[in-house]
């Protein structure tokens, strides 16, 4: 009796396809010849009763058997890895992720590789038979390699600047985001469902809580972490969606024992970063970056206007700001003015790095790194360019002059003192930093529909997040530079 993953190899109009033997129907009279095989197992067939009723099948059959039964035989007992290219062959790059992590989770623990700078940074699962047939269900490209293609490929890795990383097991992934949030509101979740990789949400309460050590990695939300309510006073003051966030927020804070929406995003902050100092991986975006080093070095201090939160701000705040206490970034000037849209001087702003429409039509160069001595600034990177389009956001862009010297600069604009994309180490633990909104969505409007990653599975900009997720899952190497 054939297993429910075996694969199924069927002649049609001339060519050989390999589809699920679940996918194969007993009706389909074009399928009149199939070949189904199992891991190590010889080539098994049987003929569609339409098969008789067909002379050019007769004929054909002797050539086409023996092709196929070889293809088979090759499959199941020669091929003993499945090399996913990641350079510009391969179809759909974002649920290439999704079938990495798929093949490191539980029950099936399949052995995998991250080869960096080889192939766009391929992946190679060594499990053939499941695999493949997840990676046809997905959509991904694949192509079986048996033991002396992979000694080819290390090698290759062996002798240029390229690395082969173990990734050990799926890390269990956490979003921070509001229960209020809108599809619009963050790239990371819509890379994760498109790329079919699961996680969980959590907010203020499960923070608070201390529930963040039960997860591996964690993406926050476009939060602002300052209790400004995004600074949106200016223009949406008046708007039914920002007074009910204000609400929202104020009610959530007093159940939880604070005086103010600042005290109480203040307090998650700081679990935040007492999270990472504990070994967790943190990736941000957008706002989220730059409000949790405000709010980390402005901790006792009020730095909300009172248009706001109905009270005045610290006297002297600026002077008073702790760096020490942020993870990324160092002598910012704050921007309390309500009607300023920026949280400080650490964004770009309305102080672009050309002259004229950046945004319209600049790119941000990604860093090569000796993959042999810094591999993980190496993984973080992978992609199958070298220069990504820009993207806007709330925080667009860092000035590099706020950037803590420790901090890795993973993407910057070429010729310009701004970075796009940073890494960090804090404690036991690490921090990744991607300015702007949404890679796909190069001004982002609010309230605008959800991005369709259908349209955009060879994103490069959705490729640095995703690189992101799969970090956790590597097997730990010294960093030697």
């Amino acid at each position: 009796m054939l297993k429910q993953s075996a694969l199924g190899w069927i002649f049609i109009h001339g060519t050989i396809r390999l589809v699920p033997a679940g996918h194969l129907r007993d009706d389909d009279t074009l399928r009149p010849l199939i070949i189904l095989t199992e891991p190590g197992e010889s080539a098994k067939w049987r003929l569609r009763p339409s098969f008789f009723g067909s002379l050019f099948m007769k004929i054909a059959l002797s050539a086409v058997l023996c092709a196929i039964i070889l293809v088979g035989i090759s499959l199941s007992v020669g091929a003993q890895s499945l090399l996913i290219p990641m350079d510009s062959s391969q179809k759909n790059h974002l649920k290439a992720y999704g079938l990495t992590y798929w093949a490191l989770q539980e029950p099936r623990r399949f052995k995998a590789d991250w080869l960096l700078n080889y192939r766009g940074g391929s992946f190679l699962i060594h499990e053939v038979d499941q695999s493949a047939e997840r990676a046809a269900l997905m959509g991904v490209s694949c192509q079986p390699v048996g033991p002396s293609e992979i000694a080819e490929i290390y090698k290759t890795i062996e002798q240029e600047n390229m690395d082969r990383i173990l990734l050990e097991k799926a890390p269990k992934i956490a979003v921070y985001t509001p229960p209020t949030a809108e599809p619009w509101d963050d790239a990371v979740t819509l890379a994760l469902t498109y790329a079919e990789i699961p996680y969980e949400t959590l907010w203020d309460e499960e923070v608070l809580l201390g529930r963040l050590p039960n997860y591996d990695w964690l993406h926050l939300h476009h939060e602002d972490f300052t209790g400004q309510y995004g600074k949106f006073y200016r223009t949406y003051r008046n708007a039914s969606w920002y007074l009910e966030q204000v609400k929202t927020f104020e009610a959530t804070a007093r159940a939880a024992g604070f005086q103010s929406v600042q005290e109480h995003k203040a307090a998650v902050a700081a679990r935040v970063v007492e999270y990472v100092a504990q070994g967790g991986f943190l990736f941000a975006m957008c706002a989220a970056v730059d409000t949790l080093d405000i709010a980390r070095a402005a901790t006792g201090l009020d730095i909300v206007a009172p248009e706001i939160d109905g009270d005045g701000l610290s006297p002297g705040f600026q002077d008073k700001l702790d760096f020490t206490k942020a993870l990324a970034f160092e002598n910012f000037q704050l921007l309390t003015d309500p009607n300023i849209y920026e949280f400080s001087d650490i964004d770009t702003g309305n102080a672009p790095a050309t002259p004229g429409s950046r945004y319209a039509a600049e790119q941000f160069a990604l860093f090569e790194f000796s993959a042999k001595f810094d591999p993980v600034p190496t993984m973080l990177t992978q992609d199958h360019v070298a220069q990504v389009h820009d993207f806007l956001g709330q925080t667009s862009a860092f000035r590099k002059e706020k950037i803590k010297p420790s901090v890795i600069i993973l993407g910057e604009f070429p010729g310009q003192d701004v970075a796009k994309y940073v890494h960090g180490v804090y404690g036991q633990g690490t921090f990744t930093f991607l300015a702007g909104h949404d890679p796909e969505d190069r001004e982002h409007l609010v309230g605008e529909h959800a991005t369709d990653l259908a349209q955009y599975p060879n994103s490069p900009g959705y490729r640095l997040i995703l690189n992101n997720i799969l970090f956790p899952a590597a097997k730990k190497k010294e960093r030697k530079t």
